[in-house]
């Protein structure tokens, strides 16, 4: 469904008028198209005291399709990077403020600032606190930028670990994705040999990928250059072959919550396994508690999170993932801050959440596999467009960028963490616009 106060705000009388009424002024996000894949002009590179990544960075940004530059002075960079990883004690957040205070303004509607910083330091309370100082200002400043204009931080221990997570940020791609903050490893790198095809020679499975998010996953994987196999429940099958037929991929019926749904999921991808695993097949039973009966209870735990936990196991223990691979799993915001009427759904979704920070370490330590998850907010699918008009109309206002996000956003964010170098594990990223809810 259009959203048509978006739209509303984008005419000169709704300029006017909501100004005056001081009311939400979203601007329209600007996402990749084949026609635009990147952002286009400066990217301000700048560094709060010292700093071990400057020649790496500037490798980086040199390899993007922006122009790096140091001189402050430039008039509407599309992106800010600011490294802040040498700061170890409160005298240098003088230096975050000196350096983004001058051209926070200036940054380009739809562009991005990122805060790159250290890992918080166990054993240095100082240093501690002054990196975790950063995600409070980060999250804050996001609430603050508007037209389009996200943040995010990034905590790194190399900067080649980063390339890809950087790239993701500094893109059109990651439209939906602000006051998040990601931790990058150390792994070591394997750079793809396009990155505008990152995903070339992999072979990705998506549940759920009959209509909605989950299609969306499916045809981002595909244009990265993944060959996909899509599944969904066979009473899908109409709708599964259409997709499967529409990207080039294969169509897999079959019901997920089945005993053995691992076993046959492995079946139908042999000889040459998986690179990339997506848990996005969900379901909602919404009803207060006191009005929730074991029938609309057990569906959603069985769907949302047993068969996630059941597949995933089957899938590790047949060597099916292959070693550089990756597992995405869908959460949600509901699974962070709760949401009344959905204590079956937001239960199943914190499970994803538990599941996936106890299985990235071991799982990357034994198969080689990387688990991260996305957490939705408020997207514009069909589920969305039933709610009632003020509630569906709360949603949609309710985070930085005053607007829903669209099934694409959790698919583009989606396919960074299913090409993302090894770094990137034990992540939960929300793809909310920065929801005012959760934290």
């Amino acid at each position: 469904m259009a959203d048509r106060y978006l739209n509303f705000t984008g005419t000169a009388p709704g300029r006017f008028l909501t100004r005056r009424l001081g009311l939400p002024q979203p601007s329209a996000l600007r996402r990749w198209t084949p026609e635009r894949p990147q952002l286009e002009g400066e990217l301000l590179h700048l560094t709060a005291g010292e700093s071990a990544y400057e020649k790496d960075l500037a490798s980086i940004f040199a390899r993007t399709h922006l122009k790096p530059t140091e001189n402050s002075a430039s008039s509407r960079p599309a992106a800010v990077v600011l490294d802040a990883t040498g700061i170890s004690d409160t005298p240098g957040l003088a230096l975050v403020h000196a350096a983004l205070h001058p051209v926070v303004r200036s940054v380009a509607e739809n562009g991005r600032v990122v805060v790159l910083g250290a890992p918080v330091s166990p054993s240095d309370h100082h240093q501690a606190a002054t990196q975790q100082a950063l995600e409070g200002f980060v999250r804050s400043l996001g609430k603050e930028l508007g037209r389009g204009r996200t943040t995010t931080l990034v905590r790194m221990r190399s900067a080649p670990a980063a390339e890809s997570t950087l790239r993701f940020l500094l893109s059109p791609r990651s439209a939906y994705v602000s006051g998040q903050v990601i931790e990058v490893g150390d792994a070591e790198p394997t750079a793809p040999d396009d990155w505008d095809r990152p995903l070339s020679g992999r072979t990705a499975l998506v549940t759920g990928a009959a209509r909605g998010i989950g299609e969306a996953v499916a045809e981002v994987l595909a244009r990265d250059g993944a060959q996909v196999v899509v599944l969904d429940v066979p009473s899908a099958q109409t709708e599964l072959i259409r997709v499967a037929d529409r990207i080039g991929g294969t169509a897999l019926p079959l019901d997920i919550t089945a005993d053995d749904a691992g076993e046959r999921m492995a079946s139908a991808l042999a000889p040459g396994g998986l690179d990339i695993l997506v848990h996005n097949a969900g379901i909602t039973r919404d009803r207060k508690l006191a009005n929730m009966p074991a029938e609309r209870w057990n569906p959603v735990l069985d769907v949302n999170l047993t068969s996630v936990l059941r597949t995933t196991d089957a899938l590790l223990a047949s060597g099916t993932l292959n070693r550089g691979g990756s597992i995405v799993a869908t959460a949600s915001i509901a699974g962070i801050a709760g949401n009344a009427g959905q204590t079956n759904y937001a239960a199943s979704k914190a499970g994803i959440i538990g599941l996936v920070r106890s299985l990235a370490p071991g799982a990357y330590a034994e198969h080689g596999v990387t688990v991260n998850a996305v957490a939705p907010g408020f997207i514009e699918t069909k589920m969305t467009a039933a709610v009632p008009l003020f509630i569906r109309e709360a949603g949609r206002r309710m985070n930085s960028l005053a607007q829903g996000g669209l099934p694409v956003d959790v698919a583009e964010t989606t396919a960074w963490l299913a090409g993302a170098s090894g770094g990137v594990n034990g992540q939960v990223v929300r793809v909310c616009g920065q929801s005012l809810l959760g934290a």
